[in-house]
């Protein structure tokens, strides 16, 4: 396998203005600009099954002051829709390109995933992922984090909060851009607005140790998925350059510290490259990484595409590593069959197209 660059330190510049900031702002924030009723202005911005012709339904005052920060949500570039009934959107900030996927789940009352980025491109340089493909490009703000789930939300749905569960899984690595990332929680929680439970947004991250750590000490705090994809140094520093930074030991203290409200668990997030990091002992040392805190375990079959040299295992080969998994020690695991495969919306294909 060949060896990527380290990837580089969090930069410190913030996120270039877009035309999405006052999605952004908190109700005090809107009172300082002097917006008029800034309370229910925020509700009309944040509350897309109220809006009118797909747009806050603001009073005249209130566009005035905003429109100056942007209030455009981001243009819908193109869209493919699955045969599974997940819809991959191609999203336009500007000249800078993003990817969504609305995911229905298959239960009764419209509930819906919706998995979203944080940053156009990625530096993390995952070889097994398409979007490392094309590179770092910059940061999304909160402003633009939150008008990308409003604009998936108005266009498809679901049609109450309660409804709506949000994965930062998409282009990216949330942590960092945790700054960000972290403000544009804020405003999903804030009960004006969606309102979300921070129990339903997980953050998903490759594994940066110290941000980890604070993002345990944030409030509201969303749940934590680590995609670790490797039981040993060596073959997790192949597959991601990050852990040339932060070795697995570090990553399992920083876990094992991390604070969890009752009955809270880590996601532990596992790629299966067919011959790469499937073998029962990958698997006996994959429960062994998990018994220091609450867990459950994600294993993924890697979702084939062309910027990438690993396969699929086969599912025989799924359901023997998943069986290994359960005899070394009981744990709860879960074998995560990836929606939109056949748009390239799956864990670890989107790429801007």
């Amino acid at each position: 396998m060949l060896s990527l660059p380290l990837a580089p330190a969090a930069p410190t510049q913030p996120p270039r203005v877009s035309h999405a900031q006052a999605f952004g702002l908190l109700p005090a924030e809107l009172a300082a600009l002097g917006v008029p009723a800034p309370e229910a202005t925020f509700q009309k911005l944040h509350r897309p099954w109220t809006w009118q012709g797909g747009a806050p339904a603001l009073s005249r005052a209130a566009r005035s002051v905003l429109e100056a920060r942007g209030l455009e949500l981001p243009a819908i570039a193109s869209r493919q829709a699955s045969s599974d009934g997940s819809t991959k959107l191609l999203l336009s900030f500007g000249g800078d390109r993003v990817e969504a996927v609305h995911m229905p789940r298959a239960v009764a009352g419209g509930r819906v995933t919706v998995c979203i980025s944080s940053q156009v491109g990625c530096a993390m340089g995952c070889t097994f992922c398409a979007t490392a493909s094309m590179g770092f490009q910059r940061h999304l703000s909160a402003g633009e984090i939150v008008a990308q789930v409003l604009g998936v939300v108005s266009e498809l749905g679901p049609r109450h909060p309660s409804d709506l569960t949000l994965v930062f899984m998409g282009m990216g690595e949330p942590l960092h851009n945790l700054s960000e990332v972290r403000r544009a929680v804020e405003l999903l929680c804030e009960p004006r607005g969606l309102g979300l439970s921070p129990r339903r947004i997980t953050i998903s991250t490759s594994g940066l140790v110290p941000e980890i750590r604070a993002l345990g000490g944030c409030s509201p705090r969303p749940l934590l998925a680590l995609s670790l994809n490797a039981t040993t140094d060596e073959v997790r520093r192949e597959l991601m350059p990050i852990g040339k930074r932060f070795p697995i030991g570090e990553l399992r203290a920083a876990l094992q510290e991390y604070p969890l409200r009752a009955r809270e668990r880590i996601t532990v997030e596992y790629v299966l490259l067919a011959g790469v990091n499937d073998s029962v002992e990958d698997a006996a040392r994959l429960s062994d990484f998990c018994a220091a805190f609450p867990h459950n375990v994600n294993l993924i079959p890697f979702n084939e595409h062309a910027l990438a040299p690993y396969r699929a295992p086969l599912e025989p080969d799924v359901s023997a590593f998943a069986r290994a998994l359960l005899a070394r020690r009981p744990t709860l695991v879960t074998v995560r069959r990836s929606r939109g495969r056949d748009v390239q919306a799956a864990c670890g294909q989107l790429v801007q197209s």
